[in-house]
């Protein structure tokens, strides 16, 4: 015979799937079932603990137990970047994400906060320029409905942003087209990008702003951003939780044998 703990933790896990809680709910408090005859504290406690372990809800302090979504979103390699989304569209790269994976968005689940801050070396290095300048830093939190996904903070030189949408902190992109069609209008047409991503243990601060469960890792994104001459006009650092995405790309296999061939 199945512990009491297992009986309720299957039990649950049965109504989650049937949809008596959906994607993003939240289950009864613990009280709530102990107070309803589904055990003692430690049972609801550890039936809970396995539908986590288990990866069918997430817990965290604030937020009770929550209902994971289904699926990760979809996050989009190059094609998320394609200048008919935000040149001659309104498709943002974290709106063409939510659209790729048949989700719902509001603009207004991107936040974001700007200020003017002395680069770090790492940044420094990204944009190419001296240590200490003075740059700014277009901090975003964005989330699905209530639940943050990830954090990026997008570092400008100030000579190509002065001015612009892309220092107003109004929630939301920087207007139709977002931050590249701010750079676009502006005369700073984007032609390539460098991305570079890798697993980490997240701090205590992102853990609690992400909302992440015990254990869960982050993607940290560094994606720099350069005009057809070589200059880079954003340098950017994301911090992804890792269970909340599907990374995706779709790309040309280059030939490079083909290619100096060619030149010759």
């Amino acid at each position: 015979m199945a512990p009491k703990w297992r009986e309720l933790a299957d039990r649950l896990a049965e109504q989650i799937k049937r949809g008596d809680y959906p994607p993003g709910a939240q289950l009864p408090q613990i009280r709530e079932l102990v107070d309803a005859g589904e055990g003692a504290k430690s049972t609801v406690h550890q039936a809970y603990k396995a539908l986590e372990a288990e990866g069918l809800v997430t817990s965290t302090r604030g937020h009770g137990t929550i209902v994971r979504p289904r699926a990760p979103l979809k996050r989009l390699g190059i094609a998320r970047y394609d200048k008919a989304k935000w040149r001659d569209g309104d498709e943002v790269a974290f709106i063409a994400d939510r659209v790729a994976s048949g989700r719902e968005y509001k603009r207004n689940e991107q936040t974001q906060t700007v200020s003017r801050v002395e680069a770090s070396d790492v940044v420094a290095e990204g944009l190419g320029v001296p240590v200490g300048s003075t740059v700014y830093a277009r901090a975003r939190l964005v989330k699905e409905g209530t639940q943050p996904t990830h954090t990026l903070t997008s570092y400008y030189r100030p000579e190509h942003v002065e001015g612009t949408r892309i220092v107003d902190p109004t929630p939301g992109p920087a207007g139709r087209g977002g931050g590249y069609r701010v750079l676009y209008d502006a005369g700073y047409e984007i032609d390539h990008m460098r991305e570079a991503l890798f697993a980490r243990v997240p701090t205590a601060d992102e853990a609690k702003l992400l909302q992440l469960p015990p254990g869960e890792p982050v993607m940290e994104l560094h994606r720099t951003t350069y005009i057809a001459d070589g200059t880079v006009v954003e340098y950017a650092i994301g911090v992804h939780a890792a269970s909340r995405f599907a990374w995706e790309y779709d790309f040309k296999v280059p030939d490079s044998a083909q290619d100096a061939e060619g030149q010759k």
